[in-house]
């Protein structure tokens, strides 16, 4: 039985993922996560509550900048790091601590890789990394011209795989994720706030004038990306987008919000925000070819799996 570490598995993607993996019976999982009060810990506990009594999952509270946590995991064969601090906006404020654990702990990761002769890498990679490029779609090869401490932490992280995949023979993957959303996403990211926000009839905070656009991707479009490059062998390091190719603006969104909720938002304006980009657009064809990916999930099927899952996190909590 394959066995995969899954680092930052009690976040949003993270739990996701293991949750797919698990139903197929195919792989031992192994999560490593320090539930970082980034956001409540209370939402990573519900997210991998239905593991924890699974045989073939095991749960270690460690740290990725730990070598002796990440030791704790035996006979990995491979890496599926998730774990990161995470969000433009909050990088900007606190660039030393993103810095630390987003390259350092890259850095520690790749050294458990190699020193447990490891050699499928796939990295969490992210939109971000492409900047201010207005060329859209955005393509893999395209420069990368970050703006923010978050953005340049990402890009830092592909090149320490690319340096590992050259010095020691380990397949490194990079995988570009596009505005991820969908069941247990984290609460600081706009659709669930903004969901929770028309619920509960507060005013939700809207930075420019609602043209910004972003590349939804469905949680489980991006996860079935992410099982695919489990068996990525085509070449030694890979940068691929894992994108939903098309484009939604922010004013869109908050509309088709307010469907699904049934309730009209409350907006309140604010001017744009250092470090956010005025859109964000995959171009998947590699993603296509190299991995069959086929995002399917329309953003108003998504936005429902999302709802549906909001009422019963909240419901609970209450």
């Amino acid at each position: 039985m394959r066995h995969i570490l899954v680092t930052g598995g009690a976040g949003f993607i993270g739990s996701n993922l293991i949750n797919t993996l698990l139903l197929t019976g195919k792989y031992k999982i192994t999560c490593i996560d320090n539930f970082d009060d980034f956001y409540p810990v209370a939402q990573k506990e519900w997210n991998i509550k239905d593991f924890l009594q699974h045989p073939n999952f095991t749960l270690i509270r460690g740290d990725i900048r730990n070598l002796d946590d990440l030791n704790k995991a035996a006979d990995v064969d491979t890496i599926v790091h998730l774990a990161a601090k995470a969000g433009v906006r909050p990088s900007i404020q606190n660039p030393k601590l993103y810095l630390d654990v987003n390259i350092n702990g890259t850095q520690v990761l790749l050294d458990y890789a190699r020193e447990n002769e490891i050699k499928q890498f796939l990295f969490a990679s992210s939109s971000s990394v492409y900047g201010v490029n207005e060329n859209v779609p955005w393509i893999e090869e395209d420069p990368l011209l970050p703006i923010s401490p978050y953005a340049s932490s990402k890009v830092a992280g592909e090149m320490l795989g690319h340096v590992y995949s050259h010095l020691y023979g380990i397949r490194f993957v990079a995988l570009r994720f596009f505005t991820v959303y969908g069941p247990g996403q984290r609460p600081d990211l706009a659709i669930h706030k903004f969901f929770k926000a028309i619920s509960n009839g507060d005013p939700i905070p809207v930075f420019g004038d609602g043209t910004t656009s972003r590349d939804y991707t469905f949680v489980e479009d991006t996860v079935r990306g992410i099982v695919a490059a489990l068996d990525y062998t085509r070449s030694s390091y890979e940068v691929i987008n894992l994108g939903n190719h098309r484009t939604v603006s922010l004013a869109s969104l908050i509309e088709a919000i307010e469907d699904v909720c049934g309730k009209k938002a409350i907006i309140e304006r604010y001017g744009e925000q250092p470090g956010d980009v005025s859109q964000t657009f995959a171009e998947i064809s590699k993603a296509q070819e190299y991995l069959s990916y086929d995002p399917s999930t329309s953003l108003e099927q998504g936005l429902s799996a999302f709802h549906e899952w909001f009422r019963e996190f909240y419901a609970e909590k209450v």
